[in-house]
């Protein structure tokens, strides 16, 4: 799957949690399909976070990631639609974590949710891949299937340390299964300019990686973490809130980046 397939498929990572990897993969979704762009969100979670803030029950999968990367069903059987969000979406719920075991056992098992997506690829412009926090045989094959990873980061002490994590994952995993794999871009969110350390970790940011830093900065913004308990994206929940305009500002910058 070349980048030049007119499919991007970006891996929204980060291996440490709580760092709004959800909320940047369904705000940019969101975002996206609003420009008219055809997306598709593939939660790649056991914790089904995606799957829930998109509007749907992942109680009530009949299909999911699970059937994915088992080879039991395709993403055209497997999505769904996102009334609220715009896009299609591949869900997960706790069944997903059982797969972990059983695809050690499997031939290509880090290859499967890229030969899923290779069945669709006329269909997107944009496939985003919500990877859980941990380094782990899930996240695996969102990396393999991607052309780049997209890193939510807070500008806060530990930050840069897992990050060093991160990058060293790309690089093993560019160096022996995708050679496409690189990092796109680097997303500074939940940011309180009024706090010294953001505004210096920020800066050390831009001088470490440069231009993989996004312009688009996502300030810290209650009506974003309120937005999934509603089952939609801040950007649908509440387009006024600084958070979700960020979020369509940062939309728009992706697409001047990557068409």
């Amino acid at each position: 799957m070349s980048a030049t397939a007119g499919m991007r498929v970006f891996c929204v990572a980060n291996q440490k949690g709580g760092v709004g990897k959800t909320t940047t993969t369904l705000n940019l979704a969101a975002g996206l399909a609003q420009q008219g762009r055809r997306v598709l969100v593939v939660d790649l979670d056991p914790q089904g976070n995606a799957t829930m803030g998109s509007g749907i029950d992942k109680r009530q999968l009949r299909h999911s990631v699970y059937d994915l990367l088992l080879e039991t069903a395709g993403v055209a059987l497997a999505r769904q639609r996102s009334d609220k969000g715009g896009y299609d979406i591949v869900g997960a719920n706790r069944e997903l974590a059982g797969a972990e075991v059983e695809l050690v056992e499997l031939e290509r098992r880090e290859r499967r949710l890229r030969a899923a997506l290779d069945a669709v690829r006329g269909e997107y412009d944009f496939v985003l891949v919500d990877c859980p926090p941990s380094l782990s045989l899930l996240t695996l094959n969102g990396l393999v299937a991607a052309h780049g990873v997209l890193v939510p980061m807070q500008c806060e002490y530990f930050a840069l340390e897992g990050l060093s994590d991160l990058v060293n994952t790309i690089r093993q995993v560019h160096a022996n299964l995708n050679p496409e794999l690189q990092i796109i871009g680097l997303l500074r969110v939940m940011f309180d300019s009024r706090i010294t350390l953001q505004q210096q970790v920020s800066e050390q940011l831009k001088a470490h990686f440069g231009a993989k830093v996004f312009d688009t900065v996502i300030p810290r913004n209650v009506r974003l973490a309120e937005a999934p308990s509603y089952g939609q994206p801040g950007v649908v929940f509440d387009p006024g809130a600084k958070g979700a305009q960020a979020f369509v500002e940062f939309a728009h910058e992706v697409t001047r980046r990557f068409g």
